[in-house]
């Protein structure tokens, strides 16, 4: 069984968090651009990162499966960053379970959506961030690129 369970300041496990972090998004490795920002992290930077936002991860049997990082956004929003399954457990509705966390608190806190970010080149993601309740938002691009690099996808809360 799988525990989603806060990361808070009692958390040590960073180079795990990061080692989870940056093999989750190798697969996104020369075929988005810019490259994903997973690539600068360092265990320093989730700490500080996980000071600055709200951090799940899940666990089985002592093992750091996933992870996902929040942060409010008033006044009715709640931004998904960060949300990584490990490869060999993709698939297994981990990324889900932890989705379904940051919705009690949204709920908890009155916010109405949750928000997130996805790149263009990633369309099997947009496909199962719409099956998992997500629409797509808006077209965005990163400073300095004259064209779409990602989009912006929200899940409105009842």
């Amino acid at each position: 069984m799988v525990d989603i369970l806060p990361i808070t300041g009692t958390f040590e496990r960073w180079d795990d968090l990061l080692m989870l972090i940056t093999t989750a998004f190798a697969s996104m490795n020369g075929v988005i651009d810019p490259p994903s920002s997973a690539l600068a992290l360092t265990p320093q930077s989730l700490k500080n990162k996980a000071a600055d936002e709200i951090a799940y991860m899940a666990v089985q049997d002592g093992i750091l499966l996933g992870c996902l990082f929040c942060r409010l956004e008033p006044p009715d929003g709640l931004y998904i960053g960060k949300l990584a399954v490990a490869p060999v457990a993709q698939g297994n509705g981990i990324g889900r379970a932890m989705l379904a966390h940051a919705e009690v608190l949204a709920r908890n806190e009155g916010l109405k959506k949750l928000r997130l970010e996805t790149r263009i080149e990633l369309t099997g993601n947009h496909r199962t961030f719409q099956s998992w309740g997500f629409e797509k938002t808006a077209d965005r691009c990163h400073p300095g690129y004259d064209r779409v690099t990602f989009i912006e996808m929200a899940k409105p809360l009842s």
